[in-house]
């Protein structure tokens, strides 16, 4: 399997904007982890882009960094 630029950058497709999930939890008063835990809740009154922020965070808070 080929290793094209493409495929070893995908995850820059994901994140829209950068950095904005983690104004919002400091502006909550809240670190990066509480925010996605409070927001990505299913009853939750936050906005769909705002929770789809958090899963993302969620999703990226596994990952290594190199």
């Amino acid at each position: 399997m080929a290793n094209s630029s493409k495929s070893q950058n995908w995850i820059q497709d994901a994140i829209k904007r950068k950095g904005a999930f983690t104004k919002k939890a400091a502006r909550a008063g809240m670190s990066v982890e509480q925010a996605a835990n409070k927001w990505s809740k299913k009853n939750s009154k936050a906005s769909t882009r705002t929770k789809k922020q958090a899963n993302l965070a969620k999703t990226l808070r596994g990952f290594k960094r190199s």
